[in-house]
């Protein structure tokens, strides 16, 4: 069962993603938040799977909340997607930024707001990788640096760094094994040891990292 918890400040739009969600067989809303403050709270008494989260709300807001979740070491396996009404956003850059797992459109037709509670609880690359990599690229360059630089380059290999900058164009493991002629199982733990020296929190952060440390240039994407 996929725990959820829901953090907007609109009643109505947590009430429509509840009647949603727990429609849905294997899915369960176990709490509701309408700021911050309130969500980090219920994240650690519920310790949900997946947390749909506003960016903007009154008092402590989605990424401040969204920032104090993932430095929570008893909240390492919750995935946080945020909620934003536009695609292009400095906002869910800064989420991505600060660890969310992706981010999900409010106008999402509903069979896709249940695919990404059901993607970001498995784990796996979550949603629209053409438009996170937009996001990324109209932010990264002229964001203020968060916090230290990218640790744990030098201690990638080259094809660990080729693949890092692959996974920054948007690539799928399957894709990423095509381009290199390596199996997607080779892939994909390229990937998983890439995240771990870096210390990558899901596959979203580590776009994040690819533009950040050089290995991806703006206004490029995959050929």
């Amino acid at each position: 069962m996929t725990r959820v918890l829901l953090v907007d400040d609109q009643g109505l739009l947590r009430a429509g993603l509840r009647a949603l969600l727990d429609a849905e067989d294997g899915i369960e809303v176990v709490g509701e938040a309408g700021d911050g403050e309130q969500a980090v709270a219920l994240a650690r008494e519920q310790r949900p799977d997946v947390i749909l989260m506003d960016i903007r709300m009154p008092g402590v807001d989605g990424l401040e909340a969204t920032r104090r979740i993932v430095a929570d070491p008893g909240l390492a396996s919750v995935k946080v997607v945020v909620l934003t009404t536009f695609e292009i956003d400095e906002y869910v850059f800064e989420a991505l930024r600060s660890g969310a797992a992706g981010f999900l459109l409010k106008e999402a037709d509903p069979e896709e707001i249940v695919r990404a509670v059901r993607v970001a609880a498995e784990g796996e690359s979550l949603l629209s990788p053409s438009v996170t990599r937009r996001v990324v690229e109209t932010f990264a360059q002229s964001a203020a640096p968060a916090g230290p630089a990218v640790s744990g380059l030098d201690e990638l290999t080259e094809r660990e760094a080729e693949i890092v900058a692959l996974v920054g164009t948007g690539l799928s493991n399957g894709e990423i094994a095509e381009r290199l002629v390596i199996s997607p199982a080779t892939a994909r733990t390229h990937v998983s040891r890439a995240m771990l020296k870096l210390g990558a929190r899901d596959r979203a952060q580590l776009v994040v990292f690819a533009y950040e440390a050089g290995l991806v240039t703006p206004g490029r994407g995959a050929a």
